[in-house]
């Protein structure tokens, strides 16, 4: 096994999960199976009880395991399906020693950092790295492992011991290092400076770690000058100086490494240069040229809780982006703080209110993803309602969908009282409930978490027609709620159609209007499986009813072969107002 270790200096920010996935993807392109480890130095045992506010999105695995959003870069660009091993935290190394130590494992010794903790930090990389994850039987060829942070950060202190031990263990031809840093111009000045990546670099030698590349980060592309300058006090060769600058399409990242042969760098540090090609990138360059070239709007409001963050909805991004892609539409997402189209808000702050319904009334389709909490409810259920009541292309995730059988309940079964337990415990009128399995006491990974099957009940639904007819399909869960099903005959009665299912039955996984142009609610999180040229099929199906190509879609029957393959068989938004323009990454 080869091990690639990706680290970040200077600030943090810097791009460190796309620069691991584009290196991964590179590599995949070299014809090498790539496997991703990423190191978060938290003492969290999981991402899953963290606020999106505090770190992004909750990224959920086929296993069910609550990660990191790199995770999710990761499983996007390279096409992979990860494990929860292979997100380690603080909290899960100290449980694992904690729980040898009272078992006694440790035969009595005095348990510390060094050895015990780093011990387990390295056997933990060893163990995931060789978990097959690209559908193959055996281990992949090159382990690319990112650490969480920047060198010098004090939590991360016994993964960079644990890392110079593993890299000294595993041996020279085996392990390669890459820096990511910041090269900053100040405008006064106006040229590149250099000394943070220097202090830097100085830094992660004294922890006993050397870069064998360097990945600098900068607004434009670094100046030969600058390069030599970097070489000499930073002790690495000019050719493995990497100048990873600023680009129209996030998809580029990976091109941009090619170009400076930084594939070429890498497999001379891996002795793998008589065993990979020339990387081939397929249909991955078609796409990003294609990006670049849009320029027919498709405008999508997202109607959320967390529309501050957009890491917080990062993989609904992504989605609607690989849809928009494939219906050759430049995406424009309009964000829509779901309390601000309250009538509470109406009276306390109407500017925002008249801007977040104008922003909502200008949309070609609706969104309203996954969310905790009663805060937004109202307003995510008045969406949901202008979305039915005008006929416009509607999508609820989740809670999204759960909102929108409340809205139905309130609206056209004249419930005016129907409500979610979550928000009403004691309303008369559940229309959502309380899963029996889940628990109330205990927050982490108690939900109804990872892949679970949902079989279609109704043949010739837009959502069975769109995941090619198939008589069931797999997708990943994040709940603890449901719709009630003593409540579903009245609902299917009153026009509302639950065309998918779980095993028993009794469990609603899809909901539709089948007199709707487009009106679907899914309990699972389609986002999470969507992939660059592989678009979500309700995803594909909400941005092509908002473009007018659904009927034209669903006579294909296939979503799956909608536009590009995934090329070779990631990013920052620009925001800019309310509107976010992502014609550009992945």
């Amino acid at each position: 096994m080869k091990y690639v270790l990706v680290t970040g200096g200077v600030v943090s920010g810097l791009g460190k999960g796309v620069t691991a996935s584009s290196i991964g993807l590179i590599l995949k392109a070299c014809g090498l199976r790539v496997t991703s480890i990423k190191i978060d130095p938290y003492l969290n045992t999981d991402a899953g009880t963290m606020s999106p506010f505090e770190h992004g999105e909750v990224f959920v695995l086929d296993d069910g395991g609550e990660v990191d959003l790199d995770l999710g870069n990761y499983e996007r660009f390279l096409d992979i399906k990860l494990t929860r091993d292979n997100n380690i935290t603080t909290g899960k190394i100290y449980q694992s020693v904690l729980d040898k130590e009272r078992k006694g494992d440790y035969l009595g010794k005095t348990v510390q950092v060094v050895p015990h903790i780093t011990d387990a930090i390295q056997e933990w990389i060893e163990r995931a790295a060789v978990i097959p994850v690209d559908g193959e039987d055996s281990p992949a060829d090159v382990c690319v492992i990112e650490l969480g942070g920047t060198i010098g950060d004090i939590e991360s202190m016994p993964f960079i011991e644990a890392l110079g031990q593993f890299s000294y263990r595993v041996g020279a031809g085996n392990f390669c290092l890459i820096h990511v840093s910041l090269v900053p111009v100040l405008n006064v000045v106006g040229e590149q400076k250099t000394k943070p990546t220097q202090h830097s670099v100085r830094g992660l030698r004294s922890l006993g770690l050397t870069p064998n590349i360097l990945a600098c980060r900068s607004t434009t592309g670094l100046h030969d000058n600058v390069k030599e300058k970097l070489s000499r006090f930073c002790h690495v060769p000019v050719d493995n100086i990497v100048s990873l600058y600023d680009a129209s399409n996030i998809w580029r990242v990976p091109l941009i490494l090619r170009d400076q042969k930084a594939h070429e760098a890498i497999l001379k540090v891996l002795d793998l240069k008589g065993v990979a090609r020339e990387p081939v990138f397929g249909e991955w360059t078609s796409r990003t040229e294609l990006c670049d070239r849009l320029h027919e709007p498709v405008r999508v409001a997202m109607v959320g809780k967390y529309t501050g963050l957009s890491d917080s909805y990062l993989s609904v991004l992504k989605a609607l982006l690989h849809s928009s892609v494939a219906c050759r539409r430049k995406l424009f997402v309009d964000w829509v703080p779901a309390s601000d189209l309250e009538d509470e808000t109406a009276k306390e702050n109407p500017e925002n209110y008249r801007s977040s319904w104008n922003l909502l009334k200008g949309a070609d389709a609706v969104l309203v993803p996954g969310g905790f909490g009663d805060r937004g409810v109202e307003g995510k259920i008045l969406a949901a309602k202008y979305a039915r009541e005008n006929r416009i292309p509607f999508l609820g995730i989740c809670l999204g969908m759960q909102i929108a059988v409340i809205e139905y309940s309130r609206s056209i079964l004249g419930l005016q009282n129907a409500n979610s337990t979550e928000f009403d415990p004691n309303t008369r009128n559940p229309c959502v409930i309380f899963m029996p399995e889940g628990s109330k006491t205990h927050m982490g990974g108690t939900m109804r978490l990872g892949s679970r099957r949902t079989y279609f009940q109704v043949k010739d639904s837009k959502s069975a027609k769109l995941y090619g007819n198939r008589s069931f399909v797999d997708e990943r869960h994040r709940h603890r709620y449901e719709v009630n099903p003593d409540m579903v005959q009245q609902f299917e009665d009153a026009g509302l159609s639950f065309t998918g299912k779980d095993e028993s039955g009794r469990r609603m996984e899809i909901v539709e209007l089948p007199n709707h142009p487009y009106f679907i609610g899914v309990q699972f999180h389609p986002e999470f499986k969507s992939r660059p040229g592989k678009p979500s099929a309700v995803f594909l199906g909400l941005i092509a009813a908002a473009c007018g190509q659904l009927e034209s879609l669903l006579k294909k029957g296939v979503a799956g072969t909608h536009g590009f393959s995934n090329g070779t068989s990631g990013d920052k938004l620009h925001q800019n107002g309310n509107a976010t323009n992502l014609s550009n990454g992945s």
